[in-house]
């Protein structure tokens, strides 16, 4: 590819995201990179200055989506990172890069990011019988329907790319873990906390005991952060030498499987190691409190998903963190925020 690349990235200050332009601004061919980063106030837009980093100032939630259409229009990458079932978003995305397509007439290229939630089961906590999916079960993931949570904004972007108009990845992380690394984070700019591991902790330092759903027995896969931040850059690497080189479609991350009781122990241990709660051993949620602490959210915190991101390490992609790791790392989580929390 010729001049520099153009490279629109979007959820910039998140836990994924940032990690990603992280990546990006560290990366060997960073010279050759225009980066352009969505957020959402000029307070924001001043920290990416200094980093060299062009930026544009909206939300997924505005009612004018066009600003995402233009700057997707205007770049030869999108690396989507913020939510992940806005589908007014994703559709003008897609627009801006179909047009790209149709100016360039190359297809350009989108990395988006979904979430392993998708392959989760109704366990409810209660079994860990498991039903492990591989991003190389290209029919059987086909076959998910768009009722199923992230499908709704997945599938238009697979369609998108079985016609031409795109490359199209999908970059479907299981439960995020670890301390992001690189000039955003250690500029304070990105959020440095995950998503299902907090909500668990405030649920305990509010209810005074860790807790489960159900029996605590089903299972996720897990991975790091920084390491998923690195799947995005091999895609990436990929995808620029041609639409051939890398398969489109869904790449799981995940490096592990951990079971809902065994993180609600190390969350347990953290507390009462700061005198936070007496209690060490966690205990079941009331059903009550399902709805206060997670909302609708609960049955997929409940839920089987165990993935296996064979498509990654086929391209090269090599994880290593382990469970012992992730059970680490969740009782460091529970430290750190109890702490921010005083």
């Amino acid at each position: 590819m010729s001049g520099p690349v153009t490279i629109f990235v979007t959820g910039v200050t998140g836990f994924i995201g940032g990690t990603v332009v992280n990546r990006l601004l560290t990366h060997p061919n960073a010279a050759s990179f225009k980066i352009t980063v969505l957020v959402r106030t000029s307070e924001k837009a001043e920290k990416f200055k200094p980093l060299g980093v062009d930026t544009i100032i909206g939300s997924y939630t505005d009612k004018d989506l066009k600003f995402l259409t233009d700057a997707a229009a205007n770049s030869d990458v999108v690396i989507a990172a913020a939510d992940a079932d806005n589908l007014a978003a994703a559709t003008a995305i897609l627009e801006g890069l179909k047009i790209r397509h149709e100016k360039t007439g190359k297809a350009p290229i989108l990395i988006h990011t979904s979430g392993t939630a998708f392959i989760g089961d109704n366990a409810a906590g209660l079994r860990s019988e498991e039903s492990t999916y591989s991003d190389l079960e290209v029919e059987r993931l086909n076959a998910i329907p768009v009722s199923v949570v992230h499908r709704n904004v997945d599938i238009p972007i697979i369609e998108a790319d079985k016609a031409g108009v795109i490359q199209g990845y999908i970059v479907a992380p299981s439960v995020v873990f670890g301390v992001p690394t690189g000039p955003l984070a250690e500029n304070k700019i990105q959020n440095v906390h995950s998503i299902i591991v907090p909500a668990l902790v405030r649920a305990a330092l509010d209810r005074k005991r860790a807790a489960y759903i159900g029996k605590g027995l089903n299972r996720w896969s897990a991975t790091n952060v920084n390491e998923t931040a690195d799947l995005y850059a091999l895609i990436l690497d990929a995808a620029l030498k041609g639409p051939a080189a890398a398969p489109h479609g869904y790449y799981f991350a995940e490096s592990l499987k951990y079971s809902a009781i065994d993180c609600a122990g190390k969350i347990g241990e953290a507390l009462v190691e700061l005198g936070l709660i007496t209690e060490k051993e966690p205990n079941a949620f009331f059903a009550e409190e399902l709805n206060k602490y997670f909302g609708p959210l609960w049955p997929i915190l409940a839920a089987n998903s165990v993935a296996k991101g064979d498509r990654g390490r086929a391209l090269g992609w090599k994880p290593v963190a382990t469970l012992d790791d992730f059970l680490a790392d969740v009782k460091e989580e529970a430290k750190r925020l109890a702490s921010e929390t005083k």
